[in-house]
C-alpha cells in the first residue's frame, strides 16, 4: 500500500488550517498525522511504501527502513498513475493508495476495501469532501486517473465515471473524513478522541480549539 506524503514544511502543508493556525502549527499537526498514519497502516493487510514528495533524506531519517517511492512531477492523477504502476511492478497485488489526511482510518475498513476486490476492479473509501481516503486496485489501471478534477467535490464521481468508460467495476466502502481544516479536526476529536493526532491537538492547539473560533 502506498501512502502519499509530503515533507512537512511551513506554508506547504495543511494550508487550509492557516489561519487560524500558524504555518508552523499546521506543519507540526501534519507531521503528527503522517506519523500516526504510517504507524496505523503498517499494521494493515499489505506492506507499506511511502510515496514521498520532498527531500529523500528527510524521509529516510524520519522513517528509517521504510520503502520510499518518489512521487515525481505532474498533477495528482499523473502521480497516482506512476505510483500504482510502480507498486504493481514491484510485485504488489492488489495495490492501494491513500493520503496522510485520515490518520484514524480504521484498519477494518481498509480490509473491507481489499476484500471487495474479489468481485470488483477498484474499491474506494469515499471522503466527505468528494475525494477518497483510500483506493484499492486489483490490477494496474493508470488511465483511471486521467482527466479527473482533483481537489474538488466531484473527484470521486468523475473517477467512477472514468472507471465505467474503461470497463472497470468500482465499489465504494463506507466513508470517512479528511483532516483538511479546523472543522474536520473538531470532528476527529469527537470521533477518535484517543488517537495520537487528537491527543496532540488537545495538548498543543487548545488556544484555537477552545477559543470559540471553530
Amino acid at each position: 500500500m502506498g501512502v502519499f506524503a509530503k515533507e512537512p514544511r511551513s506554508g506547504r502543508v495543511k494550508t487550509r488550517f492557516t489561519p487560524p493556525l500558524l504555518p508552523t502549527e499546521a506543519r507540526a499537526l501534519y507531521q503528527v498525522a503522517l506519523a500516526e498514519t504510517v504507524e496505523r497502516f503498517s499494521a494493515g493487510p499489505t506492506a507499506l511504501v511511502l510515496c514521498s514528495a520532498g527531500r529523500h533524506a528527510w524521509f529516510q531519517r524520519r522513517f528509517p527502513g521504510m520503502a520510499l517511492l518518489p512521487q515525481g512531477a505532474g498533477d495528482l492523477g499523473a502521480r497516482l498513475a506512476k505510483a500504482t504502476t510502480a507498486l504493481f511492478a514491484a510485485g504488489g497485488s492488489p495495490v492501494a493508495v491513500a493520503g496522510a489526511d485520515s490518520p484514524d482510518l480504521p484498519l477494518a475498513m481498509i480490509g473491507e476495501a481489499f476484500a471487495a476486490l474479489a468481485s470488483v476492479d477498484a474499491a474506494a473509501i469515499p471522503c466527505t469532501d468528494g475525494g477518497f481516503a483510500l483506493l484499492a486496485l486489483r490490477q494496474p489501471a493508470p488511465a483511471l486517473f486521467a482527466g479527473i478534477p482533483w481537489s474538488t467535490s466531484d473527484a470521486l464521481t468523475a473517477m467512477q465515471a472514468r472507471a465505467a468508460q474503461l470497463g472497470l467495476r468500482c465499489a465504494t466502502i463506507g466513508g470517512w473524513d479528511d483532516l483538511d481544516d479546523l472543522a474536520a479536526l473538531h470532528r476527529l476529536l469527537e470521533r477518535s478522541p484517543e488517537c495520537a493526532t487528537a491527543r496532540y491537538a488537545r495538548a498543543h492547539l487548545g488556544r484555537v480549539l477552545y477559543s470559540g473560533s471553530g
